[in-house]
């Protein structure tokens, strides 16, 4: 099996590189830079593309590698992920740039890579995209006065998580009947450069959920927003 993995040369992109390679899947690092990609596949025992998600172009010259190469993809894992630092963090602070940058990565470039990827992922006998969300994209939880998640009210991230499980219920129904299935992965608040490593989860333990999804069998399911727990409300 061939993956290719946005955003792999660090944190919960990196694990889920390693634990799919541990199961003998062929791992391609994309990564925005080029040398960290290469050092990262290097590390890993996988190979590199140089990826911008936020590229047209670099995803299209990804894609022709990838078809090049094996002719073929059978996961894609829309791992990239951005969350920009404010100073003030309140929603009405937020300004539409901060908006703008974090949709195009977060949400954009998963639309980007993933239509890219499709044809080849129609080739794959059962192809599998896991798109990494967020438990702050859930709006049951954001309006449930027990969670934990209710004082995280950033406006621009946790917006954008939400729109991506949207993406995924979306392309899920346009490939139902098909071999493929898109799922939402949920990692838990794991330690990344994202948060400052202030996650009290390893990005390992939050890798888990996406190399389940990644390797689901014929009955496992699509459509789906799911945690190492289980289902996830949305």
């Amino acid at each position: 099996m061939i993956a290719l993995i946005t955003g792999a040369n660090k944190g919960i992109g990196y694990q889920t590189a390693r634990l799919l390679i541990e199961r003998n899947v062929t791992v391609v690092v994309g990564a925005r830079d080029d040398e960290r990609g290469r050092k990262a596949a290097a590390e890993l025992g996988a190979r590199s593309v140089q990826l911008d998600v936020t590229s047209a172009e670099s995803v299209a010259g990804a894609a022709g590698w990838i078809e090049k190469e094996y002719g073929h993809l059978d996961i894609l894992v829309n791992n990239a992920g951005i969350a920009l630092r404010q100073d003030d963090p309140a929603p009405s602070g937020t300004p539409a740039d901060a908006m703008r940058a974090t949709y195009e990565t977060n949400v954009f470039g998963v639309v980007t890579v993933t239509n890219a990827m499709l044809p080849l992922l129609r080739r794959a006998r059962a192809g599998r995209i896991v798109n990494l969300s967020s438990g702050l994209g859930s709006l049951a939880a954001a309006t449930d006065p027990g969670s934990p998640f209710l004082e995280y009210n950033n406006l621009a991230y946790n917006s954008s998580k939400a729109a991506l499980n949207m993406v995924t219920v979306v392309y899920s129904k346009e490939l139902a009947g098909t071999s493929i299935k898109v799922n939402a992965a949920d990692p838990g608040y794991c330690a990344t450069d994202l948060n400052d490593h202030s996650g009290f989860r390893t990005a390992e333990q939050g890798a888990a959920i996406a190399v389940r999804l990644a390797l689901l069998d014929g009955d496992g399911p699509t459509g789906a927003y799911l945690s190492d727990e289980g289902p996830v409300p949305w």
